[in-house]
């Protein structure tokens, strides 16, 4: 069986290594934090001391990462992947990053004959753990199709959206769509809790209305339980709508609801939210959180 590398063991990570490691793949795994990479060595991975030993000892390389710099860093930083890849590699990144990142890390892994696949994900960490994720995949179609399986190890709705990068521009085309519903879903909210309506009566209401969505059935319990615990937190959701906002400018988009949203994101992170859960969105709409 093909040997895989992870190297991003967080929120998402660890329960994507996981599930990997529980479907029989054999894993070598690096993140700069060793509490997890303990962790699946327990489970039977083998660790490595840097992404280059990762990328040496692997067919295939999975990257779960913050944000765009990091995935540059891992990739061409001292000792990063590309230091350890050889011809016929392949590399998978799942993080959210700006598409136009995944497109320059493309080319420059080709020239050492390296395949990559832009493959962000949606679902949070309940999705991760219970590997019922949506992948979002760009790059060639023979790649995809050879990948296809080893992605639904993670997720339940794999889908090849278009060319390199295309992953990371349908991610971000999700990331807005959910930012917006949540603003939606709290504003509304909000304003029942001011008339005098339970947040859980009004949701029982309107549940299997049109006003219904996945992103109301999964988050109710937390605004109505002010628990925010971080499933996703509110500084990667506002990093993805940074993303989606630089790439509107570059295309010519209009954004009007997603920079608001943006807005009203940063300004909870700067308030102490940043490690909570985006469903802590409610606090901005309730007043709990406000400018003066």
């Amino acid at each position: 069986m093909m040997k895989i590398g992870f190297i991003g063991l967080g929120i998402m990570g660890k329960p994507m290594a996981t599930n990997l490691i529980r479907a029989g793949y054999k894993l070598c795994v690096y993140n700069r934090s060793k509490s997890p990479v303990e962790e699946l060595v327990r489970l039977g991975a083998s660790p490595a001391q840097h992404p280059k030993e990762v990328a040496q000892v692997s067919d295939i390389v999975i990257t779960m990462l913050p944000d765009s710099p990091q995935v540059e860093e891992v990739v061409f930083g001292t000792n990063g992947l590309s230091e350890g890849f050889t011809p016929g590699k392949i590399y998978l990144d799942m993080s959210s990053i700006d598409p136009m990142t995944a497109k320059k890390a493309a080319v420059a892994l080709r020239e050492q004959g390296v395949v990559m696949l832009d493959s962000p994900v949606s679902g949070g960490e309940i999705g991760a753990i219970e590997a019922k994720l949506s992948i979002f995949v760009g790059g060639p179609q023979e790649i995809f199709d050879r990948m296809r399986t080893l992605l639904e190890k993670m997720g339940t709705t794999v889908t090849r959206v278009g060319d390199i990068g295309a992953g990371n521009a349908v991610k971000l085309i999700n990331q807005i769509i959910v930012a917006i519903n949540m603003a939606a879903i709290s504003e509304g909210l909000a304003f029942g809790q001011k008339a005098g309506i339970d947040p859980i009566a009004a949701y029982e209401a309107i549940r299997g209305g049109l006003a219904g969505s996945r992103v109301l059935e999964t988050k109710i319990s937390n605004i109505s339980h002010r628990h925010f615990t971080p499933g996703f937190r509110i500084q990667l959701h506002e990093k993805d709508l940074k993303n989606a906002l630089s790439m509107g400018k570059e295309v010519s988009a209009s954004l009007e609801f997603t920079q608001r949203v943006t807005e009203i994101f940063s300004f909870l992170a700067k308030s102490g939210c940043s490690s909570e859960d985006h469903s802590a969105l409610i606090k901005w709409f309730d007043g709990s959180i406000h400018p003066e």
